[in-house]
């Protein structure tokens, strides 16, 4: 067995067939159709069911799969033990971020690493926070922006920064006269969320003694969206506190602070906590300390420099 043969079982899981795979790898298809039979046979399973297009992943081949993701990514990992300062700010950087987060991170992080550091290629996705959580103990992507906590043994927690909640009531609202709204009133009143498609929000879908956060408010979908449809039925949404610099003038105008309590929810970075780029892991927290304002920084990341 050998890392190029786990290498190339992961790249036919990720692309779906052995020609595009072969070719991501730089190899040609008869030579890893070759290997793979020969990693088949060692472990004495089927990995791929070749009959299906794409091909499939065996029930054995998906245990497999999900260990080579852990030998391959241990094994990088001691390279970067022996890279210099200079090479440790180069290569390939995933991040994953919850939907209504990468609205206001991507684009700036974007710029900062452009200007500031061109040899590091960042790719990031938007995702939910299950699969987020799913995928860094799979070590499929290097980092995680998401709610705190987490709650994962496997994984470390960064806060980054803070930010309260708004509403927003749509102008055919009869409380827009308001100047902020108490939680337990925004509460009692239909609110447009999303979480398994849009919807209302009221305080029946809790189930008996579940806590309420405005976590639940959100969930694989665009705060925008949620906007436009509290506008169009002259309804109530919630805005995570960072979102307003992204919006017009005439939709600031409708938001309203909660208050009794004040709601918040912190940002925080996710990482395994065998993660070993310590440079890297501080260049993304100094791009996001270049995009969030000072106010909003959690006293965490107010040091120059976070060790590991």
């Amino acid at each position: 067995m050998t890392l190029q043969q786990l290498e190339y079982i992961i790249a036919i899981e990720d692309y779906g067939y052995f020609v595009e795979a072969a070719e991501a790898c730089g190899v040609t298809q008869s030579t890893m159709s070759l290997m793979v039979k020969k990693l088949e046979e060692e472990l004495d399973v089927k990995i791929f069911n070749r009959e299906t297009h794409p091909v499939s992943v065996t029930e054995i081949g998906r245990k497999v799969i999900d260990e080579a993701r852990q030998v391959v990514y241990h094994s990088k990992q001691l390279v970067e033990l022996t890279r210099s300062e200079k090479e440790l700010s180069s290569g390939n950087l995933n991040i994953a971020m919850t939907t209504t987060v990468a609205p206001v991170l991507m684009a700036g992080m974007f710029k900062f690493m452009r200007l500031h550091y061109p040899a590091l290629r960042l790719r990031t996705e938007e995702m939910i926070t299950s699969t987020i959580i799913s995928k860094l103990k799979k070590a499929e992507i290097d980092m995680g922006i998401l709610t705190v906590p987490v709650n994962d043994p496997d994984l470390l927690e960064i806060p980054l920064y803070f930010e309260r909640f708004f509403a927003y009531v749509s102008p055919e609202n009869a409380m827009a006269r308001q100047e902020s709204m108490e939680r337990d009133h925004v509460l009692d009143n239909p609110v447009w969320i999303m979480r398994d498609g849009v919807r209302l929000f009221d305080r029946s879908m809790l189930r008996p003694g579940e806590a309420f956060t405005y976590e639940k408010m959100y969930e694989g979908g665009r705060v925008g969206i949620l906007l436009q449809i509290a506008n169009e039925s002259g309804g109530i949404t919630i805005i995570p506190e960072t979102h307003i610099k992204l919006l017009p003038s005439s939709v600031r105008n409708c938001l309203k602070p909660i208050v009794n309590p004040v709601p918040k929810r912190t940002i925080c970075l996710a990482i395994r906590k065998d993660y070993i780029h310590e440079q890297i892991m501080n260049i993304v927290i100094r791009s996001i300390k270049a995009i969030i304002p000072y106010a909003l920084w959690d006293s965490v990341i107010m040091s120059e420099y976070l060790r590991l």
